[in-house]
């Protein structure tokens, strides 16, 4: 579900806030957050309440009370479950969403306050971070404010400074053979055609992310698999890298540990060639992490802007367009970036281009993939795991799909 949200205007960019996309806590998949479930009408408390009792399956009962969090009057209910479900993961779930609903109400009071009256920068400044750290408390995450605060734009060397060769994908860390076959066929590529630094698109690590940046499976599912190519990657974080209450902050720690996982925050910028990256998070779309991406595009003189996160703005895969970030994203990368690339959506494609901006899903990078049907937007649609090769020269971007015999699937230039 996404909290409601209230959109102002600030800078000449609409921004909202309150935009949560929610993971489950107790269980292995996430919350469904938009598409179809976000056009249905909300039920009652007192329908919720009804068929929360009269479910006796506890995975069912913990999603039942996850959709009360959202609703008022939902209060005394979470209560009770919290107190008298005889299932601990239920009581979890129920304290879960009985936190969110309070501490979503006391960020929309802070979010009243700060859009009343003027106020200087730094006091501006200073109440967005307050509001984003109620919205991460809401989510039980500990995810301490040092660890959102993105450093200084910072460059990323080249093999050739005119040009820039990346791997990009998302939806992998499962573990499974399928990861290691398709991390296999990244390293051929690499040997072939070596990249200068690859991107992840989130979820590094299913089913719930790690709770230590010492976790075994750091050897086994990453530096193990994409170690040997000796490049650096730059991830951000997926849904299922908010599972785990430690998992965001265990995964941008990592960063002090390796040499090949880089990630200083949980957005960041930096430049490569002649293009600028910007990394950001979708899970939690707060004022501050917008107001930091406009400024950050808005201070680029990069030829080629690319952003990258883990949900989709537009998509034709399982989980659909994410309105919730289509609404918030477009107003500030409309006619100013040329590449936004995502993942969530197990599959390869390239959606049609909108002011300017180019749509590329990748996230194929080794979890199972789902059915597919392009639609009319669909420049291009495949339900198979591989990954996406960008690159960029002064004068144009290209993206390449690969599947794992290194067959490109697909190719696009921009400009076209």
């Amino acid at each position: 579900m996404v909290q409601p949200r209230t959109i102002f205007r600030a800078g000449g960019v609409a921004l909202a806030t309150l935009l949560l996309i929610a993971v489950g806590r107790v269980r292995s998949e996430p919350v469904p957050a938009t598409g179809s479930d976000a056009a249905t009408a909300a039920p009652s408390v007192a329908t919720l309440e009804k068929a929360y009792r009269e479910e006796q399956d506890d995975n069912k009962r913990a999603k039942i009370v996850r959709k009360l969090a959202a609703l008022p009057g939902s209060t005394e209910v979470l209560r009770r479950v919290i107190t008298d479900d005889p299932s601990d993961d239920v009581a979890l779930a129920a304290a879960h969403a009985l936190r969110r609903a309070a501490i979503g109400q006391v960020a929309s009071l802070l979010d009243r306050r700060i859009q009343t009256g003027k106020r200087d920068p730094a006091a501006r400044e200073r109440m967005l971070r307050e509001i984003e750290r109620h919205q991460v408390f809401a989510e039980g995450q500990n995810l301490p404010r040092f660890l959102r605060e993105a450093p200084p734009v910072f460059k990323v060397a080249t093999r050739d400074r005119r040009r820039v060769r990346v791997l990009a994908f998302g939806d992998f860390g499962d573990g499974s053979d399928r990861q290691a076959r398709i991390a296999e066929a990244m390293r051929r590529a690499h040997a072939k055609a070596p990249f200068d630094f690859a991107v992840t698109f989130g979820d590094n690590f299913y089913p719930a992310g790690l709770g230590s940046p010492d976790d075994e499976r750091w050897e086994r599912d990453f530096e193990r698999l994409y170690g040997p190519m000796r490049i650096r990657f730059f991830p951000t974080l997926g849904n299922h890298d908010w599972v785990l209450a430690d998992s965001p902050a265990s995964e941008i720690a990592r960063t002090t540990r390796s040499k090949v996982w880089q990630m200083p925050a949980d957005r960041y910028t930096f430049t490569a060639g002649p293009a600028q990256f910007f990394a950001i998070d979708t899970n939690l779309i707060s004022h501050a992490q917008l107001e930091w991406l406009d400024r950050e595009i808005a201070n680029s003189t990069a030829r080629w802007k690319i952003v990258y996160g883990h949900h989709p703005i537009y998509s034709y895969g399982a989980h659909e367009d994410e309105v919730a970030v289509r609404d918030v994203l477009l107003p500030i990368l409309k006619g100013r970036v040329d590449l936004y690339m995502c993942g969530h959506d197990h599959d390869l494609q390239q959606i049609a281009a909108e002011d300017g901006i180019h749509f590329v899903v990748a996230g194929g990078g080794g979890a199972a993939t789902r059915p597919i049907a392009p639609g009319p937007k669909s420049l291009f649609a495949a339900s198979k795991n591989g990954f996406a090769v960008v690159e960029a020269t002064k004068a144009t971007v290209t993206v390449s799909f690969m599947d794992e015999e290194l067959n490109v699937l697909h190719r696009f230039t921009i400009p076209d």
